[in-house]
């Protein structure tokens, strides 16, 4: 007999408060219409004072849990897919995830692939319960407020002044006939592995007292030259790529996409991609109202689209991201 993986719940959590593009014009000295319009940002959630990240992840877990009223006992898996800026350094979030939520007798790891990780989480979690006779479920969770690493006084990050905060989670289920996970496709160009980092913290650079007062605990880009040139080379042409072999190896072709999940990005960009896709805003959401929230994106884009009806049974649903580093990922869904 044939085994699928399909998505059987998702959760969401968004906090309650936000910064918008008013405010942060004012922060960065640049126009607001820019911010709106070539930023594409309207507002973007910012966390609250319990916002932590593994937390946000699992309050969208126990969203996702409680809308198919699930046994977390039943959970085989638990894959943690969210931000490395968490609550702690040098901490197992999916041990906490996983305790939280009641799956005493799941699994437990982390994942890291930046802002592709949660598309990676689901390739690897498909992978282990098909692999694995006495695994059924499986859960990702992912918490992200990577925007506390980003000094707005920095241009050089002003690609990354869309980040915001928020939590998502998926859960997954093996021999289930809805929502299937069909092929995933990655690419990665690890001559960009260094060109955004936090420069301090790490093995190669203490975090001193002379590396905060000199903001070396930001998001900081070491070689913007180098990475504006390669990624204008590479970038959406790696985009159009995974998703096509994504498709392809589904057995579909690019005009049976119905849906695409896009992560934010600036809006140029966003309606070129579409175009090198042969696709339309019809098909997607654009995120200007919560920014780039990391590898949640495409859980917060899909839980929109069923909102708003645009994605029904029988769709050919698309999942599309990149990770800073980088890698390029897509997963295709036959959705119903």
């Amino acid at each position: 007999m044939n085994q699928n993986v399909g998505i059987i719940s998702t959760g969401v959590y968004i906090p309650d408060t936000y910064i918008n593009s008013k405010e942060i014009a004012k922060k960065t000295n640049i126009p607001e219409d820019v911010i709106k319009n070539k930023f594409g940002i309207i507002k973007k959630p910012i966390p609250g004072e319990d916002d932590h990240t593994c937390k946000m992840g699992i309050n969208a877990a126990n969203k996702a849990i409680k809308s198919i009223g699930l046994d977390p006992l039943d959970i085989d898996l638990v894959i943690w897919a969210g931000a490395e800026h968490k609550e702690y350094p040098m901490w197992t979030a999916s041990i906490k995830l996983q305790h939280e939520i009641g799956a005493k007798k799941a699994w437990a790891f982390d994942l890291a692939l930046r802002c592709g990780t949660m598309i990676m989480a689901m390739k690897v979690a498909k992978d282990m319960l098909l692999a694995n006779k006495s695994m059924d479920t499986a859960l990702i969770g992912s918490g992200y407020r990577n925007g506390d690493l980003i000094d707005y006084d920095n241009p050089k990050v002003s690609f990354m002044y869309n980040l915001g905060a928020g939590g998502a989670a998926v859960i997954l289920e093996k021999n289930t006939d809805k929502n299937l996970l069909l092929e995933a496709s990655a690419i990665n160009d690890g001559s960009l592995s260094e060109t955004v980092v936090v420069p301090a913290g790490g093995t190669k650079k203490e975090l001193t007292k002379k590396a905060l007062s000199n903001d070396e605990h930001h998001l900081d880009v070491k070689d913007g030259e180098f990475m504006k040139e390669r990624l204008n080379q590479v970038s959406i042409e790696n985009f159009v790529n995974v998703v096509k072999r994504s498709v392809h190896s589904s057995g579909y072709k690019m005009s049976d996409i119905d849906y695409i999940a896009i992560l934010h990005m600036k809006y140029s960009a966003h309606k070129f991609m579409l175009e090198q896709l042969g696709l339309s805003e019809s098909n997607t959401i654009y995120l200007n109202e919560y920014g780039h929230i990391g590898q949640n994106d495409q859980i917060i884009s899909l839980d929109l689209a069923l909102k708003q009806k645009k994605v029904k049974p029988g769709d050919l649903v698309v999942f599309v991201s990149a990770g800073i580093g980088y890698a390029w990922n897509a997963l295709t869904i036959r959705w119903g």
